[in-house]
């Protein structure tokens, strides 16, 4: 399904960094921690920041800085990948598309300084230029507060009620002694910047196919067209596992292959999505493939528990090819869910 004209693969490496080079005026691409908001206004509430399975909010996964040449309204461009990770749920997926041209209300027209502000402290800022405050505990929209301090702001019951026990209840009845000094409240990934890297070509081996026909040559008919059948599968899952690992063999730490419109490398044959199973965009236009998210993160995220977890092969996120401004400019800072399937070897 790759684009005509589509670019090199660009690969992303989680690496550390200090807070200020993740902060949003530093346009970061970042896993972890609390989303670098593209935008300073009409970002996702708490409705649209709910599993759609459990109802719980969703926790920040990774952001992609992605602006688009040559696109004066996409001179700056993100998109916003969240997960649920709460078992046993542990399914709900969600991804938002923000952008804003380069003279917009919240950012200088001029690059961001590569040095280190004055201030860099760990300090978390909960409150946008645009007067919106923000949760304490995941980041997001907090329109809920506090009735005690009027100080505290959360998206949703269940983080107010985790804030209370973590620590709130004791700086809440001193307001003069309130910061934002958060404790850790055992709900955000481990934060990490992207670092990206251009792919380098790689020869793709010659997998052979094993021959079964001595196999079944003894067999019913029946059973034969049934191992027949059986062997096929499995040797294209075996192909495509292969293709995987070949692809990945140079650069194995990879977490992330982004490239607007080109092919998706699968580890399995299952979900992988026809382009008739990709909805279009409500503009109307296809959506296309803008990166995927490898297994390798999950090496990153320190989600392990026992019983259920987080888990993926590939996350796939297709966005809309014309990147377009639905909604976009009556609100500078509106974003806009794009499709994202999953792809999982067991």
């Amino acid at each position: 399904m790759a684009a005509a004209g589509a670019g090199p693969v660009e690969l992303g490496f989680a690496e550390s960094a200090p807070a200020w080079r993740l902060r949003s005026e530093q346009f970061p691409s970042k896993v972890g921690g609390r989303p670098a908001w593209l935008g300073a206004a009409g970002l996702p509430g708490p409705p649209a920041l709910a599993c759609t399975l459990c109802r719980r909010p969703l926790s920040f996964l990774l952001q992609v800085y992605a602006p688009l040449p040559g696109r004066a309204d996409a001179f700056h461009r993100g998109i916003f990948l969240f997960c649920c990770r709460e078992p046993p749920c542990c399914a709900g997926l969600r991804v938002f598309r923000n952008q804003l041209p380069r003279k917009n209300d919240f950012y200088s027209y001029e690059p961001p300084s590569e040095s280190p502000p004055p201030e860099t402290g760990e300090s978390v800022c909960l409150q946008l230029k645009s007067g919106a405050h923000l949760c304490r505990v995941c980041g997001c929209l907090g329109p809920k507060t506090c009735s005690r301090c009027h100080k505290a702001y959360y998206c949703s019951k269940e983080h107010q009620t985790l804030d209370w026990r973590l620590g709130h209840k004791q700086t809440c009845a001193q307001p003069d002694h309130f910061d934002h000094i958060i404790p850790d409240h055992n709900f955000l990934f481990p934060e990490f910047e992207i670092v990206i890297e251009t792919e380098e070509e790689i020869m793709p081996e010659v997998v052979e196919k094993e021959d079964y026909s001595e196999i079944t040559g003894s067999m019913g008919e029946a059973l034969e067209e049934e191992l027949d059948s059986m062997a096929k599968h499995e040797s294209r899952e075996d192909t495509i596992f292969q293709k995987f690992k070949t692809q990945i063999a140079l650069e194995p730490e990879q977490i992330l292959r982004y490239g607007r419109g080109i092919a998706p490398i699968w580890i399995s044959g299952e979900n992988i999505p026809q382009e008739k199973d990709i909805p279009d965009c409500p503009c109307g236009a296809k959506r296309i493939l803008e990166f995927q998210v490898m297994p390798q993160l999950l090496n990153y995220l320190k989600a392990d528990r026992l019983g259920k977890s987080i888990d993926w092969g590939i996350l796939a996120v297709f966005t809309c090819a014309e990147s377009c401004s639905l909604g976009v400019l009556a609100h500078p800072a509106k974003l806009s869910l794009v499709f994202i399937p999953v792809n999982l070897r067991r």
